[in-house]
């Protein structure tokens, strides 16, 4: 085998696994809580959608957002997947955290496919969570 051939593959494969290991929405959504208890905010933008990132304009913007409102996401006690659905053709997977004065909150993220992978285009709190969650 040429040498140039197998370094051209081995550069190809390298290029493309950053890409491939975000391909499970679940491993999104554990990255970007990640890169919130690391208070990387920047880095967490970067798991929202398009859409939300238009919204947002900033990582700032979102980041205000993400501790007035979900300040679970930001610093938690525990994180469990759940199970997850197809609705309408759109991906949810539900997530239970618990916070750090130990309630225990469910939520609802939907995921979209871009080009660059999966990123989290909403999330919404699920109040009376049954168990087929």
């Amino acid at each position: 085998m040429d040498r140039r051939y197998f370094i051209g593959i081995l550069v190809a494969t390298l290029i493309a696994a950053p890409a491939s290991a975000q391909q499970n929405p679940s491993d999104v959504i554990k990255r970007q809580l990640d890169a919130f208890s690391s208070d990387d905010f920047e880095e967490a933008f970067e798991f929202a959608s398009p859409d939300l990132q238009r919204i947002f304009a900033t990582w700032q913007n979102f980041r205000a957002m993400v501790l007035s409102g979900y300040p679970m996401v930001h610093r938690n006690r525990s994180v469990q997947f759940l199970n997850q659905h197809l609705d309408d053709g759109r991906y949810w997977q539900y997530v239970r955290i618990t916070d750090m004065a130990g309630k225990a909150h469910v939520l609802e993220y939907q995921m979209q496919e871009v080009p660059q992978g999966w990123r989290i285009s909403a999330v919404q709190f699920v109040e009376n969570a049954g168990p087929n969650v």
